[in-house]
């Protein structure tokens, strides 16, 4: 799964990124760039990025999807959505008809428990420079633009950390999956290619990390 993530590529340098995915020529921002983040969680607002032939929106919207037929925003967050159900489950499967995006992040925390039970976290991402971008689900329920996270099982070489891991995208596959039909974004429901997977990075991160209200850059810890 995937229940925190850092988010400190903004501004320019973010619309930058975006703009250089395959086929897009322009990016439009209306409601300015997300602030810079260290500790990104469920139910708070990430950016979302849709394509729309050759332009690319940036919005805001709450990491945790809200169906359209939701009345209200009880119940637990939908943050993630498993990649194995997400084309059956009531909660997920009409925006995995029409409504996919993705979520743009330097990197991602996650727990990894030894066998002496200490959770520790570990800060995950590319090399230094470059950014992963995450399947993801997006939904107006509630008059809210909302979003959610797609997980697979886990591959080589992070299985170690976790039996589950957040389906990244390689920049030629974005646009089968925003804009393919279900058939077309269903062959992407599986692991993140190993081409992608084998350049994942990870480093002890602070305990910190596990409180919301902690936000810095102190929080990925250092490179060994």
């Amino acid at each position: 799964m995937c229940g925190r993530f850092v988010m400190f590529t903004v501004g320019e340098a973010l619309l930058e990124r975006i703009g250089q995915l395959p086929g897009v020529t322009q990016v439009h921002a209306p409601d300015n760039t997300p602030s810079e983040r260290y500790n990104i969680a469920p139910t708070t607002p990430v950016g979302l990025v849709r394509l729309d032939g050759e332009q690319a929106l940036l919005n805001p919207a709450r990491w945790a999807l809200l169906p359209r037929w939701k009345k209200d925003d009880k119940g637990p967050p939908l943050f993630n959505a498993r990649a194995e159900t997400v084309q059956e489950k009531p909660s997920f499967r009409q925006a995995f008809a029409d409504s996919r995006g993705v979520i743009p992040l330097d990197g991602y925390y996650e727990w990894h428990v030894n066998e002496e039970g200490y959770k520790q976290p570990y800060y995950v991402h590319l090399p230094e420079g470059e950014m992963l971008f995450a399947a993801a689900l997006w939904s107006t329920g509630l008059d809210m633009l909302s979003c959610t996270m797609i997980t697979t099982q886990a591959a080589e070489p992070m299985d170690w950390l976790h039996h589950r891991l957040p389906r990244f995208l390689l920049p030629e596959e974005i646009r089968q999956w925003c804009e393919g039909t279900p058939e077309e974004a269903a062959q992407l429901l599986t692991p993140a290619p190993a081409q992608l997977r084998e350049r994942l990075q990870w480093q002890p991160a602070a305990k910190e990390v596990g409180n919301v209200r902690n936000d810095h850059p102190g929080l990925l810890g250092e490179v060994e």
